[in-house]
């Protein structure tokens, strides 16, 4: 029998299912870029995630109606200024990864597009450290 993909003597490697394997990581893990919608009042906001409990949402960014704004700030040499948040558990309705969709690029892309910076180290290198800054919030360069 002819396999269509190369295999190591002809054994098949047994896939590992998702639900047996339990260090499979979380795609929504800290440095994650994400979109969160929230309730009462709603809103979205755009960040990195710095903390995610059964408590809340903890990120770095913006709402989602000020992301020109920010990305304008930036390319303009002014100082990255975002804010960092809490959102208790029940108002978060929804989290996505910010990721493009077909021909619309991510938010992220949209920002390093305009301002020439991946948004990924601005946003986290303060809080975690391994993500393109140094522990302490300085900043390689």
């Amino acid at each position: 029998m002819h396999f269509p993909f190369p295999t190591d003597d002809n054994r098949i490697v047994p896939s590992t299912s998702f639900y047996q394997d339990p260090q499979t990581v979380s795609p929504f893990r800290p440095g994650a870029l994400v979109i969160a919608t929230l309730t009462n009042p709603r809103e979205k906001f755009w960040g990195a995630i710095l903390h995610l409990a059964a408590e809340g949402l903890s990120l770095r960014g913006v709402d989602v109606a000020a992301f020109d704004d920010l990305a304008s700030q930036i390319k303009s040499g002014e100082p990255f200024t975002s804010g960092v948040v809490f959102f208790p558990m029940h108002r978060v309705e929804r989290m996505e990864l910010d990721l493009p969709e077909g021909d619309i690029l991510s938010l992220a892309q949209r920002f390093a597009q305009k301002t020439g910076h991946d948004p990924a180290p601005l946003l986290v290198s303060e809080f975690l450290g391994s993500a393109g800054g140094r522990p302490g919030g300085e900043h390689q360069r």
